[in-house]
C-alpha cells in the first residue's frame, strides 16, 4: 500500500512531461514473447534481469537432474516456472502502475 500511495504522490506532485504507463496488456504480451522484459517496460530492469537469470539458472539445473527419456517440459521444468513466474510479475506491476496513474490523473468531484 505505501507503494500505491508514493506512486500517486508522485504523480500528483507534477508529473507533467511524465509519460503515461504501458498498457497492461502490451507488457503482458512482451512479457510473453521476451522473458524480462516486460519487467524493463515497468521501470524495473535490476529485477528483469534477475528473473533472466534465475530462468537460465533453474532451466539448466532441471535439465542436468532430469533424464533424457522426460519430456521438454520436464526437463526445463525449473526454468518454466520462474518464466510462468516473471510474466505474471510483469503484469501485476504494469497493472498497478496503470491504475495509479489513471486513479491520480481522474478529475476529482467536490463532493457536493
Amino acid at each position: 500500500m505505501k507503494l500505491l500511495t508514493a506512486l500517486a504522490r508522485k504523480r500528483a506532485s507534477g508529473g507533467a512531461g511524465e509519460k503515461p504507463p504501458l498498457h497492461p496488456y502490451v507488457v503482458l504480451a512482451v512479457a510473453i514473447l521476451l522473458p524480462g522484459v516486460g519487467q524493463v517496460l515497468n521501470g524495473t530492469p535490476s529485477r528483469g534481469l534477475m528473473f533472466v537469470f534465475f530462468t537460465l539458472l533453474l532451466g539448466w539445473v532441471t535439465f542436468h537432474l532430469t533424464a533424457p527419456e522426460h519430456s521438454f517440459a520436464g526437463r526445463y521444468a525449473g526454468g518454466l516456472l520462474i518464466y510462468a513466474i516473471s510474466v505474471m510479475d510483469a503484469y501485476k506491476w504494469a497493472r498497478v502502475r496503470w491504475e495509479v496513474y489513471h486513479r491520480a490523473a481522474a478529475p476529482r468531484g467536490n463532493g457536493a
